[in-house]
């Protein structure tokens, strides 16, 4: 009798034909292949993915590198006047990590990373994350299905306090090392590469310059504890300009103008200044104070928190109604027209002691086009008789001030360049791909991706934050999640079918391309607007926002198409079913194994009576 690749021998046994090239391996289906993992930034995204890379990967090796001195990724570097979060803090933490005692509506952005801290404390992650450690380059090896990483680190002269850094210094107290990975996850977001305006004179100004971004005035300690208001102490007497009129700026003015003589706000182009689309749960909360900006939980609301399924209803309905708020940056939306309507009648109120003012700062493009901030006191500060609006364009910056088109100068002894970020998604360092390809010349006329997170030629690489995966309208921390998620899937796929690369297809790519390109005609983001999601262009490619809603992007996230990529074999002489292994489980070859896990209760799934 003959069998399948063999006959039947004399002793009852199958004799294989030699033609059978293939080899067993020697290990078990379920004996987890090691795995190297570098993760890029330690803000939400690397914290996030950490997390779960260490919860969901066996035989993991993981190592977290974070460029400053800190986590916490943009709430560790931003540290300006009045930073806040510009959405409800019970919608900007995990799902994982529900924080009951947030102190207000809108919380400031100490207290967000003081939570990210905490975070990082409740789930062991510090060991993992080498701070000062800034990436500088990468290249994919594609014999080995490696990436190369350069990596920029501080050496012991330069912060003695850490045990991880070898002894001996370089010129500028920086060393580089070189380290592997199998897998590569960047966390680095959008909003950490700010950039100084493109204004004439801006070198030659005597009195002191600052970026939002880079706070720092020369007075008390520059270090992460500081207070905002210790930076400041000597403003008094001091004549500010503050250049911008985006979520920066909004939150600055307010802050500064109890403190300082004067405040000039130069203010280039319009936007919508208004609470956000969940103004409701803040008015409820402020017992129906309709012109309430921001609201301060008190021991009675923090004491209901305690109680978890009271807590767990309040969060869902305050992130049912943010996430609901999509419709509304649909063209032709009557919620569209309903919030422009409200806004512009709330701005127009606050606005009433200077009410010429509205008809330089109230747009005429639809709401949420320009990111909607709701800029807690920023109308009411305009209208405060030391601060005055700027809406003529800046002509040069002088050694005493700023110039205007109208040819007033105004004498000033600070500015406040408060002009946003480099979105563009060019990264700062060289990231080399398959063929040698240059990840920012691919990036060239703008970046294209698949679902934002991985792009073809660049093998074994997930990122978060990546180009369109931000949203206009909803829950951003789930939209991480998803994204990390996905990632570890990837990873796991990758350990399990012991696979040396996976790597997304171009056409699944440039059929993603299509469909984004055909949404964006039909939403807010894509009319006439200057805004950082077409990287601070009135008109043109949206850069930063998913082509849908948030509920959306978790959706499109939450099943992989496996489909969508090509795969290379650790061990190109064996066939495709080499991760069979040599027909064991680990349970079969050690003593003691559970043998029957498959009836444990988590693992049964009892179906409904229907």
């Amino acid at each position: 009798m003959s069998s399948v690749n063999g006959t039947s021998g004399l002793n009852g046994h199958t004799t294989y034909s030699p033609e059978n090239k293939y080899k067993l391996p020697s290990f078990c289906i379920d004996e987890a292949r090691p795995m190297k993992v570098v993760i890029i930034g330690a803000g939400y995204s690397g914290i996030v993915a950490g997390i779960r890379f260490l919860q969901r990967v066996k035989n993991l090796e993981l190592t977290i590198y974070e460029a400053n001195a800190g986590i916490g990724g943009t709430w560790f570097v931003n540290r300006y006047p009045g930073l806040a979060c510009d959405i409800p803090s019970h919608c900007y933490q995990l799902t994982f990590a529900e924080n009951p005692d947030w102190s207000s509506f809108y919380a400031p952005g100490p207290e967000i990373q003081a939570y990210l801290e905490s975070v990082v404390e409740k789930f062991h992650l510090g060991p993992y994350i080498k701070l000062q450690h800034r990436l500088t380059r990468t290249q994919y090896d594609e014999k080995t299905g490696k990436w190369h990483l350069t990596i920029k680190r501080a050496t012991a002269s330069t912060d003695s306090s850490n045990p991880q850094i070898r002894q001996g210094t370089t010129q500028d107290g920086y060393e580089d090392i070189e380290v592997t990975a199998d897998v590569l996850f960047t966390g680095i977001g959008s909003l950490s590469r700010w950039q100084w305006p493109e204004i004439e004179g801006l070198e030659t100004f005597q009195g002191k310059v600052i970026h939002s971004a880079q706070w720092e005035t020369g007075e008390g300690d520059s270090g992460a504890k500081t207070k905002w208001e210790d930076t400041v102490k000597s403003w008094g007497e001091k004549k500010i300009g503050v250049i911008g009129v985006g979520s920066s700026a909004i939150q600055i003015v307010p802050a500064l103008q109890p403190r300082v003589k004067t405040i000039s706000n130069f203010v280039r182009g319009k936007t919508w200044v208004s609470a956000s689309f969940v103004r409701e749960h803040l008015v409820t909360l402020a017992n129906g104070d309709e012109s309430v900006d921001n609201y301060t939980f008190t021991d009675k609301d923090k004491k209901k928190f305690r109680d978890k399924e009271y807590y767990r209803e309040f969060r869902r309905g305050l992130e049912s109604d943010l996430n609901g708020a999509h419709l509304a940056t649909l063209r032709g939306n009557p919620l569209q027209q309903g919030a422009r309507e409200i806004f512009e009648k709330i701005m127009r109120q606050k606005l009433s002691k200077k009410p010429w003012i509205a008809e330089h700062l109230i747009p005429d493009f639809s709401v949420a086009c320009r990111r909607l901030t709701p800029g807690p006191g920023y109308l009411e500060s305009l209208c405060e008789e030391n601060v005055e609006f700027v809406p003529e364009n800046i002509k040069r910056i002088t050694p005493t001030g700023i110039e205007t088109v109208d040819d007033k100068h105004r004498d000033l002894d600070v500015i406040v360049c408060a002009t946003g970020f480099d979105t563009s998604y060019k990264l700062p360092f060289t990231f080399i791909g398959r063929n040698g390809i240059e990840l920012n010349k691919q990036f060239e006329p703008h970046p294209r991706t698949y679902l934002g997170i991985a792009v073809d030629g660049f093998p074994n690489w997930f990122s978060a934050l990546g180009p369109n995966t931000g949203v206009g309208a909803g829950s951003l921390l789930i939209i991480i999640e998803r994204q990390v998620d996905y990632a570890v899937a990837a990873t796991l796929k990758l350990q399990r079918e012991r696979l040396k690369s996976i790597e997304v297809k171009k056409e699944a790519v440039d059929d993603f391309d299509a469909y984004l390109e055909s949404f964006f005609p039909t939403s807010v983001f894509g009319e006439k607007c200057r805004s950082w999601y077409k990287v601070g262009k009135e008109e043109g490619r949206v850069v930063s926002l998913w082509p849908g809603s948030c509920l959306h992007c978790i959706k499109a996230l939450e099943h992989p198409r496996w489909e969508d990529y090509d795969y290379e074999p650790l061990d190109p002489d064996n066939n495709r079913f080499f991760w069979l292994g040599n027909g064991n489980t680990l349970a079969d070859k050690i003593p003691g194994s559970d043998r029957s896990w498959y009836l444990s209760p988590e693992e049964v799934d009892i179906p409904g009576l229907y």
